[in-house]
């Protein structure tokens, strides 16, 4: 479906949910994401050098509020799985202001090699990766 119209690619996708929701994987967006190539590049150049218990994440925004098709992306860390971190942030607990208003979906595809990581190689990726989807011309929040 790659430089097909948002809107067929929207339709395909929620065709596809309604067919097969119990075995999509949680790490498909639900969502077109013209962007996500950017992301996928980013965030492959990141590479750990020890196992440990931190998982990267991050968080597609919404900011249409802000100007038409405006998103971004949130960049995370947390030693919980990413989907239950996710969860809390849109629960109110210990949440990032950008993700409990805006918070759209998680995406974490292109971060999955990021998962289980040490406390030092995960706070030196999350700072990196914010400012390299930011150099990319992405808004970006969190990533401290």
């Amino acid at each position: 479906m790659r430089d097909a119209f948002a809107a067929q690619v929207e339709a395909a996708l929620d065709a596809l949910w309604r067919r097969a929701a119990g075995s999509i994987p949680e790490w498909l967006p639900m969502h077109y994401v013209a962007w996500l190539p950017i992301v996928y590049d980013a965030a492959a150049r990141f590479r750990t050098r020890r196992r440990g218990r931190q998982n990267i994440y991050l968080v597609r925004l919404d900011y249409t509020d802000r100007g038409a098709g405006m998103h971004g992306v949130y960049v995370g860390m947390t030693s919980y799985p990413p989907h239950q971190r996710f969860d809390q942030h849109r629960a109110g607990i210990r949440a990032a202001g950008s993700v409990l208003k805006r918070g759209q979906e998680l995406l974490i595809g292109p971060v999955l090699h990021l998962q289980r990581i040490a406390q030092v190689d995960a706070e030196r990726i999350e700072r990196d990766m914010a400012l390299a989807l930011a150099d990319a011309g992405i808004l970006v929040e969190g990533g401290h």
